[in-house]
């Protein structure tokens, strides 16, 4: 049975006509017959009857139009629910991110919203290739998902916003004797031993970007994904490594330096469902966010003194 066809059957009993239901819910007389012979098929028994040049319910249509007040009864306090859940400013909105992001953002995000009307927040760490970041948004309401620069769009299925365009510098232990340079380009890294990412994450094409830019193979000595690991490798004089500018720690031990010559940016981007947008507590968190990435953006230091 359709909520709609019991609709119907309730107006015809409480109108009494076809037509004058038809001009109650604004359709023509033949949609509303045609309703009724479809909720007809439905039931076993005669709905409705002639009574002269009127179409009245029998005691079985009558039964069926005093239901149908508590189906639309119970729908309404359905689409209230949905409603009020929708409005809530405390719900919990669960928030995903991969480990140099999470690092960079819970903590702003767990300060910015501790009121009482705040929504409870359901943090959780997800390192994965690139193409499982839309995957993602499944199981959270909002991901934190990274691309560089001049990856391809993330796919339509989900809403994107980007919260940083960060830099990518280049890590070396501060006595190295590249980090008296201000700036570096690719044929000066060529040669160095090289701590990254394992493949399929997002800085490897900016790896291969700097090999094919100085015409060599780099020597990939260690596969590490977590930056706090790769920051201690590179300090023990394991490698140099690519390291995001803002969202990791200042390490004593190193030093950043700007990368020339390559494409060295990656996205911060917050993905979604768009359904997700319509709860009050998803779209605040939201907002959160992008405060939070301005308050990252304001720690920005010249790398020449990190």
């Amino acid at each position: 049975m359709d909520p709609r066809q019991l609709r119907i059957l309730r107006e015809l009993g409480e109108l009494g006509s076809v037509s004058a239901v038809a001009e109650a819910l604004l359709v023509t007389p033949s949609a509303i017959s045609q309703q009724l012979r479809l909720l007809q098929r439905s039931i076993p028994v005669p709905l409705t009857e002639r009574a002269g040049r009127r179409v009245v319910l029998t005691d079985a249509g009558q039964a069926l139009a005093a239901a149908a007040v508590e189906v639309e009864t119970a729908l309404a306090r359905a689409r209230h629910s949905v409603a009020d859940f929708a409005e809530r400013p405390d719900g919990t909105v669960s928030l995903a991110a991969f480990h140099s992001a999470a690092a960079a953002f819970f903590p702003l995000l767990l300060r910015g919203l501790a009121g009482p009307d705040a929504p409870r927040l359901a943090l959780a760490d997800e390192d994965v290739t690139q193409d499982r970041f839309p995957l993602l948004t499944r199981d959270y309401d909002l991901v934190l998902a990274h691309r560089l620069d001049h990856a391809p769009p993330w796919p339509r299925t989900v809403t994107a916003s980007t919260l940083l365009r960060e830099p990518l510098d280049v890590a070396l232990p501060a006595d190295h004797p590249l980090a008296a340079r201000r700036r570096l380009y690719p044929r000066d890294v060529a040669d160095q031993p090289w701590i990254t990412v394992h493949d399929g994450f997002p800085l490897m094409a900016t790896i291969e970007a700097i090999a094919a830019a100085a015409g060599r193979r780099l020597d990939l000595v260690h596969r590490v994904n977590e930056f706090a690991v790769v920051a201690e490798a590179v300090a023990a004089g394991g490698g140099l490594a690519l390291m995001p500018r803002w969202t990791t720690r200042p390490h004593p031990a190193l030093v950043l330096r700007p990368l020339a010559g390559v494409h060295a940016h990656r996205h911060i981007d917050a993905l979604h469902r768009p359904e997700r947008a319509a709860r009050r507590a998803v779209r605040t968190v939201l907002a959160e966010l992008h405060r939070a990435a301005a308050t990252i953006r304001g720690r920005d230091a010249a790398p020449g003194d990190r």
